[in-house]
C-alpha cells in the first residue's frame, strides 16, 4: 500500500461496525460496510442514518455534513465489494472462529498485498487472526470503544508478526485522519483497557450476585463515592453482557486466574438473552423507544 489511507472497508454493521464506518465517512473517507446479506446491509444503513440524525438533533453535526458522509458510504452484502480497499476493519461477533473465518476470506478477496487487515476485537489474540492469512505482517488489532463517534480512544495491538510499518500506518490513520487518541498494547488477552476494566466489572457482578448489595446501590456507590461517570453494572449493560462474558472467558483462558472467570449470574443472564441496554434489560431495565 502506498499513500495515505482513503478507501476503508468495515466487515460487520452492528453497533461497533456501524460506529467505525460512521467516523470513517465523517472523516471524508470512501467507506464500504459489508454485511452477511442485503437485508443486514439495509439494517446497517438504518443504524448509521439514525446515528447521524441523533448527532444533527444534538447540534453535533450539520445536516449537510451528515448527508455528505452518508453519500460516501456503500452498504454491501458480499465481501467481494472490499476488493479494492486499503484498510479493512473486521467488527463481527466476538467469536474466535467467526473472526478467523473472516480474515481467511479477506486475505483472498482484498487485492492489494500491501493492504492492512485490522480487527476491532476487544480481547482475542491478533496472532491467531494473522496466521489465518498470508500477510500476518499486515494484520493488526484496532480496538475502538463504544460509542465510537463519541469515545476518543483506539488501542493499536501488534502481534509478533505485525510490522512496524503496519503499526505506524494504523496509528497515523487513527490519530491523523479520524482524530482519535491511540495507545499501543501487546497482544495479550484484554489488551490495556479491558485487562483493567473487566476484573472490576466482574467484582461488581459478584457483589450483586451474592446479595451483598443491590445493582442500584453498587452503581450509586461508585458514581457518588468515587466520582465515576457510570456505575460498573450500568457500564456492563452498555458494553453488552455477552461481550463482557466473552472478554472474561478470553482473560481466563489465557491467565487461568479465577477472578477472571465469568460469574454464574453473568452466564445465566447471557443464556436468558438479558444482554443489557441493547436488549432492554440487564442489571437494569431500559426504554427501547
Amino acid at each position: 500500500m502506498t499513500g495515505p489511507i482513503r478507501r476503508v472497508g468495515v466487515v460487520g454493521g452492528g453497533q461497533m461496525g456501524a460506529g467505525i464506518a460512521e467516523v470513517c465517512a465523517r472523516a471524508g473517507l470512501d467507506t464500504v460496510v459489508c454485511e452477511v446479506d442485503a437485508v443486514a446491509a439495509r439494517a446497517a444503513r438504518d443504524r448509521v442514518t439514525s446515528s447521524f440524525d441523533r448527532a444533527v438533533r444534538r447540534g453535533k453535526l450539520e445536516r449537510a455534513d451528515a448527508a455528505d458522509a452518508l453519500a460516501r458510504m456503500v452498504f454491501a452484502g458480499s465481501l467481494e465489494d472490499l476488493a479494492d480497499r486499503q484498510l479493512v476493519v473486521e467488527a463481527v461477533v466476538e467469536n474466535p472462529d467467526a473472526k478467523t473465518e473472516v480474515f481467511a476470506a479477506l486475505d483472498k478477496v482484498v487485492e492489494d498485498p500491501g493492504a492492512i487487515l485490522a480487527s476491532n476485537t476487544s480481547s482475542l489474540p491478533v496472532m491467531r487472526l494473522g496466521m489465518a492469512t498470508g500477510r500476518a505482517d499486515r494484520v493488526v488489532g484496532l480496538h475502538f470503544f463504544n460509542p465510537v463517534p463519541v469515545l476518543p480512544l483506539v488501542e493499536v495491538v501488534t502481534s509478533l508478526h505485525t510490522s512496524a510499518q503496519t503499526a505506524r500506518a494504523v496509528e497515523e490513520f487513527a490519530t491523523g485522519i479520524l482524530g482519535k487518541t491511540a495507545i499501543r498494547s501487546q497482544d495479550r488477552a484484554g489488551f490495556v483497557v479491558n485487562a483493567l476494566l473487566i476484573p472490576y466489572l466482574l467484582s461488581a457482578i459478584r457483589m450483586a450476585e451474592s446479595g451483598f448489595a443491590s445493582p442500584a446501590d453498587v452503581d450509586a456507590g461508585m458514581e457518588l463515592g468515587c466520582a465515576h461517570p457510570m456505575g460498573p453494572l450500568k457500564l456492563a449493560d452498555l458494553i453488552g453482557l455477552d461481550t463482557v462474558a466473552s472478554i472474561a472467558e478470553s482473560l481466563y483462558d489465557e491467565f487461568k486466574e479465577p477472578l477472571y472467570a465469568p460469574p454464574p449470574l453473568l452466564q445465566r443472564m447471557v443464556e436468558a438473552g438479558l444482554l443489557g441496554r441493547k436488549a432492554g434489560r440487564g442489571f437494569h431495565t431500559y426504554d427501547q423507544g
